[in-house]
This record gives structure tokens, C-alpha cells and sequence, in this order.
């Protein structure tokens, strides 16, 4: 008689693939003027524990509970996809929507790191990371996985150098549970 599946063990790997499935997702997603500036990688064990307790820590620095609640929320999670931009790159559009006269001034400019980001940032680049972000969660969702869109995930990644290039950085943790751990929290 054969041993029954571990559907666990079958649920994790199942899990991580549509996580690989959300990076090509994120690299297809359009870019503007076709300039690929979004930066991904996958996150579990040992380096999303540590994106956890880094959340924990700007929790009691910042005296703000939703880094702590978010934390749960990633060591509960089988992964973290981060998705983050080089920001600091103009389009070469001279829009004016980082807020200078046009991007030959914007690349003049120097970086500074803020609390969380590297600014300023090129609203084109930042309209990329959200497109990649968007086509991220919708594979996941495709694939029946349970994610969330987290700027705090993405705060501590940024804070721990997990994308050294990008000037923000997001994160989707990804998980399946009986009900999605990501809504309907406190």
C-alpha cells in the first residue's frame, strides 16, 4: 500500500512555484519607455524570519502597532515576494510629477535616504513598481494563493539592504490557509 501525500509539504512547494510564477509576472509587467527598473526576489525561512523581527523592532521604535500586526502576518506566511524600483533613474519624459522643472534637473539631484525610502523618485518608475506590483498579486491570486500587498514588509526589507538598488521596495506575502490570514486582522 502506498504512503498518502504529505498535502502539507505538497501545499508549501505548490506555494513557492506560483511565487516564481509572480516574479515573471512583476519582470513582464509593462514598463515605461520599455526601461525594465523593477528588481524581485523571494523570500522564506531564515531571511523572512528576519524581515519579521525587523518589523517587530520598528513596531517598538516607531510606537506604530501595524509593523507588529504585519509581522505576524509574514512569519505566519510560507514566503515574501519583494518587488522594489530604481527610483532614482528619470524617465526622460520631463513631466514634472517628481516635482523639478523637468528630468535633467531630477538626475541632478541628490539622493536622500528618508525613513523608510531613497527619494526623490521618478513618478514613472513609481507607476512601474505598482503595475509589476499589481501583476505580482494577480498570479498569486490566479493560482489560489492568499497574499497582501505590504508597505511594511517592504520598509524592512529596504531597512535590511534585501534590494541594495531599489529606492522602494514592497512586499507580498503568500500563503494558504483555510481563510486568508491577510484580511479580517486586528
Amino acid at each position: 500500500m502506498k504512503t498518502p501525500p504529505d498535502s502539507k509539504q505538497e501545499e508549501k512547494e505548490a506555494i513557492l512555484q506560483a511565487a516564481k510564477f509572480m516574479l515573471v509576472a512583476a519582470r513582464t509587467a509593462p514598463k515605461t519607455a520599455g526601461i525594465d527598473d523593477i528588481l524581485t526576489s523571494i523570500v522564506h525561512g531564515s531571511q523572512k524570519k528576519l524581515i519579521a523581527d525587523t518589523m517587530e523592532e520598528t513596531a517598538e521604535e516607531r510606537k506604530i502597532d501595524g509593523f507588529k500586526r504585519d509581522a505576524k502576518n509574514v512569519r505566519e506566511s510560507e514566503a515574501v515576494i519583494l518587488i522594489g524600483v530604481r527610483g532614482n533613474k528619470s524617465a526622460g519624459l520631463n513631466c514634472g510629477g517628481c516635482g523639478f522643472e523637468n528630468c535633467k534637473k531630477f538626475d541632478e539631484q541628490e539622493r536622500k535616504q528618508g525613513r523608510d525610502f531613497t527619494g526623490p523618485t521618478c513618478i514613472f518608475k513609481g507607476l512601474d513598481l505598482g503595475i509589476a506590483l499589481g501583476s505580482a498579486a494577480k498570479t498569486a491570486s490566479m493560482f489560489n494563493v492568499d497574499n497582501r500587498i505590504m508597505y511594511r514588509v517592504g520598509a524592512a526589507a529596504a531597512r535590511l539592504g534585501l534590494l541594495p538598488e531599489a529606492t522602494i521596495v514592497m512586499g507580498i506575502p503568500v500563503s494558504a490557509h483555510g481563510k486568508s490570514i491577510y484580511f479580517d486582522r486586528k
